[in-house]
């Protein structure tokens, strides 16, 4: 009451000069403490921006910037005037850089160099199902042969079929095909050597068959395992089991999707069904998010208040309430344990806790305040997760719900009676909550859907107003009740409901996916996206009608990103060299007739296109095989110049034009619609040839030498190593008329700084030219 007074007070004094009104309407956000809410906002995008420059600043030069404007800050406290506000701004955002600089500091995480087939050794510190027959562990790596590595990373996840007799803490050896975690797929898009370097995966790869398992979990070098690894491998068999079990009385997709929702285990899901709850707007459901720990939390809460409630005199007696919000902690700490502690998991969980603690102070469990406290903690803790599209979707539907509820909760006039049929009323208002609540999580994650993923449901709303019903009221409290009676063999039956009422959602998810699928936005401006972003973030904190500064933000950033030109590249080149595209219009001929799903999906959707058009075979231009000494594929003879040229020549003059042309595992070759002449090398002893007639030659060969005699552009592996993915425009103004964009500018970062490594010197190439540089010598500037 005295905070709304002094609202109607600043509202009555409000001077008439718009000056004067901002500043009457901002001492009224700071009567409300609302200032506040912007220090997450502004550390996150300190954070962001550190591990966005090139060059990012050490620790020590952000941590010292830190404390002198910290104490600034302290100085101009009780000063008001824009200078303080000012001073306060560059606080939060050096505080964020500080945070980011030390985590990457305390980041010891060893990425794999290059590809590598090496016998490793290792421990399995967890294990998930990967496919029909197949697992994925995390293996904390202990040893290499054959060859030895010499600056071998620390864990890896490794793809085993048939690895079903390997445990959790089993020493398995074996040999394997490694490689370092994937860089951006184009420039802009998601960097998985980013990811990979903060969870600590320094490789990933497959084994060659089964792995030999030489230690159990009760074997000799048990004793070298730390407590805690004990505890993590411990709770990982019991994960397991709970998984295996859910599945077992479960069958189908159902089952995947229940367990998914208990032990965060995805991958024994079907790709058509994953598919289609995506295409639905379902697929947050299969993450251990904020929505799964809000509606177990909620359904014990309420179900045990309610509960306590029915003993006579007991809610006189006893504070009921914290009684039912300590069970209901107890239960998501839980729950924390059994899904895995991933990176999303926990910023729910942190969140939750923070809502159930403020109970025990009597404090408002739902407010702006609690989602500021809990996003400070995981940016203290975890900064690099701000980059992530979990942290950002999560905290955006979070604060548009908590934000949404509060001006309901002002805007609503108590009657002191109900009109009509109570039970009416009450479906009316659940109808009414689920369409509001759909519909602001829905548009508040939209922006980073775009920007993340290149892609939007088209019927998402549809299809969280048609499940969400379901899976609140029959799928997560009979989960949340098989949970409590497994152990003591009672789970059969809630677990059968649970699955019931996931048949549901997966009919609904295939209808809802069979009306249009998903609608692809291409890459967003950096501009735009964070203009909307910033933009939504203040029009939720805000109450007074600065908020329409938000509004106006979203909607400049929204004018930018339809304005923004839409130009896509001529030519596209993957990072190892397989894989190239030639890009007219929205159509995307590679030079595969199946290109990798992973690369060429992100291609599709960052570029927008709705075609892909597959090389032709031309199996009768093979050049033969010259005869050979020794079978060492190795040191095969070259094939002869001048019927190497003339092949290619037919290959390129007889081709479609903007289609490529293929002679499998020899070479492909096509004419763009600007007129290069591109050419993908897959035998190494063509690269001269292809040079002598191409205007663009790509090869996932390591070549001796860095460009080809004739000036034309060589995108080898050492390049590519370098540069990363490569996108080529059309530009007049550039050299040779083309443009070169590489995903990755330099390899300073230290997620990045692998690549410089050389194995055979043993060192980083740090007189190695940046990956603008090593563009501008290829192409002779």
């Amino acid at each position: 009451m005295r905070a709304q007074g002094r609202r109607i007070a600043a509202l009555r004094l409000r001077p008439s000069t718009w000056p004067d009104r901002c500043r009457a309407a901002w001492e009224e956000e700071a009567a409300f403490g609302h200032p506040f809410l912007f220090l997450p906002l502004l550390i996150a995008l300190g954070a962001l921006l550190w591990f966005s420059a090139r060059d990012p600043p050490g620790l020590v030069n952000v941590a010292v910037l830190a404390c002198v404007f910290c104490m600034a800050s302290g100085v101009l406290l009780s000063r008001p005037g824009w200078v303080r506000l000012v001073v306060l701004m560059a606080t939060g955002l050096l505080l964020g850089a500080t945070s980011a600089a030390f985590e990457t500091a305390r980041t010891a995480t060893v990425m794999l160099d290059s590809p590598v087939t090496t016998t490793m050794t290792g421990r399995i510190l967890s294990r998930e199902i990967a496919g029909r027959n197949a697992y994925r562990y995390i293996v904390a790596l202990q040893r290499t042969e054959a060859p030895t590595l010499r600056r071998p990373p620390t864990t890896l996840t490794l793809v085993v079929r048939n690895g079903g007799a390997a445990k959790v803490g089993d020493v398995i050896k074996g040999r394997a095909r490694l490689s370092p975690p994937s860089g951006p797929a184009l420039a802009g898009l998601n960097d998985f050597g980013f990811d990979s370097f903060f969870k600590g995966i320094g490789a990933v790869g497959y084994a060659y068959g089964k792995p030999q398992v030489v230690a159990d979990a009760g074997g000799r070098e048990t004793g070298n395992v730390s407590l805690i690894d004990r505890g993590w491998a411990g709770l990982a068999v019991w994960r397991e089991a709970i998984g295996i079990r859910i599945r077992t009385t479960i069958p189908g997709d159902a089952g995947a999707i229940a367990a998914a929702l208990v032990t965060a285990e995805e991958r024994a899901i079907s790709r058509d069904s994953i598919t289609a709850l995506r295409n639905s707007g379902l697929g947050h459901v299969l993450a251990i998010s904020g929505l799964n720990m809000v509606l177990a939390a909620g359904t014990l809460l309420v179900g045990l208040r309610t509960g306590l409630s029915l003993v006579p005199g007991l809610a006189h007696r006893a504070p009921i309430k914290k009684i039912a919000a300590a069970g209901a902690l107890l239960m998501v700490c839980f729950y924390i344990l059994i899904s895995g502690g991933a990176v999303s998991a926990v910023r729910s969980w942190i969140m939750i806790v923070i809502m159930l603690v403020a109970v025990f102070f009597d404090r408002p469990s739902i407010s702006l305040r609690n989602v500021a406290i809990a996003a400070l903690v995981i940016l203290s803790v975890d900064p690099s997760a701000v980059s992530g599209p979990g942290f950002q979707m999560s905290f955006a539907a979070t604060l548009a719900l908590v934000a949404g509820y509060a001006r309901w909760r002002e805007r609503e006039v108590p009657t002191g009676r109900r009109e009509g049929n109570e039970m009416l009323a009450g479906i009316r208002g659940f109808l009414a909550g689920l369409f509001l609540s759909s519909l602001i999580g829905g548009v508040s994650t939209m922006i980073y859907s775009a920007a993340h993923f290149n892609q939007l449901p088209a019927y998402g709303l549809l299809g969280n107003m048609l499940a969400m019903p379901v899976i609140g009221i029959v799928v997560m409290p009979a989960g949340l009740i098989a949970m409590l009676l497994m152990p003591l063999g009672l789970d059969t039956l809630p677990l059968i409901v649970m699955g019931y009422g996931l048949e549901v959602m997966l009919a609904v998810a295939r209808f809802v996916s069979s009306l249009g699928g998903q609608i692809m936005t291409g890459r967003l401006p950096h501009a735009a996206f964070a203009l909307i972003a910033i933009g939504g973030v203040v029009l939720c904190l805000l109450r007074t009608r600065l908020a329409l500064a938000g509004l106006g933000l979203a909607i400049l950033g929204l004018c930018i990103a339809i304005a923004a030109p839409s130009e896509r590249p001529a030519v596209v080149i993957a990072e190892d060299g397989r894989l190239a595209a030639i890009i007219d219009g929205t159509a995307g001929a590679s030079n595969r007739t199946r290109p990798p799903a992973f690369i060429y999906g992100q291609w599709t959707r960052a570029l927008r296109l709705d075609r892909h058009d597959a090389p032709t075979a031309r199996i009768d231009l093979a050049l033969p095989e010259p005869p050979s000494p020794t079978t060492d594929r190795r040191n095969r003879p070259a094939f002869e110049p001048s019927a190497a040229r003339a092949v290619l020549s037919r290959l390129i003059g007889e081709g479609e034009k903007g289609r490529f042309t293929c002679v499998p595992e020899q070479w492909c070759a096509t004419t763009s619609r600007q007129g290069w002449v591109v050419v993908t090398v897959e035998d190494r002893r063509l690269v001269g040839a292809a040079c002598d007639l191409a205007d663009l030659v790509v090869t996932s060969a390591s070549l001796a030498f860095p460009t080809c005699r004739s000036g034309a552009f060589l995108a080898g592996a050492r390049m590519l190593r370098k540069t990363g993915a490569l996108e080529i425009y059309a530009d007049s103004s550039a050299p040779d008329g083309r443009r070169i964009v590489p995903a990755m500018d330099g390899l300073s970062r230290p997620w990045q700084r692998h690549r410089a490594y050389d194995w055979r010197l043993d060192s980083f190439l740090d007189d190695a030219p940046a990956s603008g540089e090593a563009l501008e010598s290829a192409v002779g500037e």
